[in-house]
């Protein structure tokens, strides 16, 4: 029976981050890893990810990066200022230019969504929302529009990404999972984040966020050299 699982999210194209997260996660010991998308965009190794996370065969859901640069479609985050959505274009042009067929195919390939059981338990995995895989569901997101999602999420404990921003908490019976960003944390914390999922003695599934510290500055010199134009940095000052 499957009772601990680790929940990666929001790589962003940045290696290191994602190769310590996952030596900290064999180190912890879980039954299973999952990613919630976004896997590429910003970062300067989109093709690194990808093949790592293939390589590692974790299953994984499609972000709006990912969905966007397997089907070449233009990108930007609506929420962003209009310099900021200036800076996300060129980086997301970048990214496709350096995006290879091969892991466009795999791109296209994942699926929104993704269900699995702890126990008794139902877990459903998605990047924005079960509605949207842009929606943006906050800490401080009203308790209206989580009734409306939990009312579509079929599902005990609901996972996502999407913001960057982790939290968690139980809301109309549903446990709510955000696991935060790998690649690009959007609250202040420069540390990448994952989810740890664990089925208590009780039948219920509890979580928890862990921190990994990386270096930080060093992935800013690849980007750097890289010069995909600023995407990381206009993503930490909107962040």
């Amino acid at each position: 029976m499957i009772r601990r699982v680790a929940v990666i999210s929001d790589i962003h194209a940045t290696l290191p981050a994602l190769g310590i997260c996952l030596q900290a996660i064999d180190a912890i010991g879980v039954d299973a890893v999952y990613c919630g998308g976004d896997l590429v965009g910003y970062g300067p190794q989109p093709i690194g990810v990808c093949r790592l996370i293939q390589a590692r065969s974790i299953p994984a859901v499609y972000g709006d990066h990912d969905y966007a640069v397997g089907r070449d479609l233009d990108h930007s985050e609506g929420d962003a200022t209009r310099s900021d959505r200036d800076l996300d274009r060129q980086s997301f042009a970048w990214t496709l230019a350096h995006t290879d067929p091969h892991v466009k195919d795999y791109l296209r390939a994942l699926p929104f969504d993704l269900h699995f059981e702890l126990g008794n338990e139902r877990v459903r995995l998605v990047h924005g929302s079960p509605r949207s895989v842009n929606e943006q569901v906050l800490e401080d997101t009203p308790a209206t529009t989580l009734d409306g999602i939990a009312a579509q999420a079929d599902c005990d404990v609901l996972v996502f990404g999407h913001t960057r921003k982790p939290w968690i908490r139980t809301h109309a019976g549903i446990l709510f999972v955000n696991c935060g960003s790998i690649g690009s944390p959007g609250n202040g914390d420069s540390r990448a984040a994952f989810a740890l999922l664990e089925l208590e003695r009780s039948g219920r599934v509890s979580a928890s966020i862990r921190r990994v510290a990386y270096n930080a500055q060093a992935v800013a010199r690849g980007i750097d050299a890289a010069r995909p134009v600023g995407g990381v940095r206009a993503q930490a000052r909107r962040g």
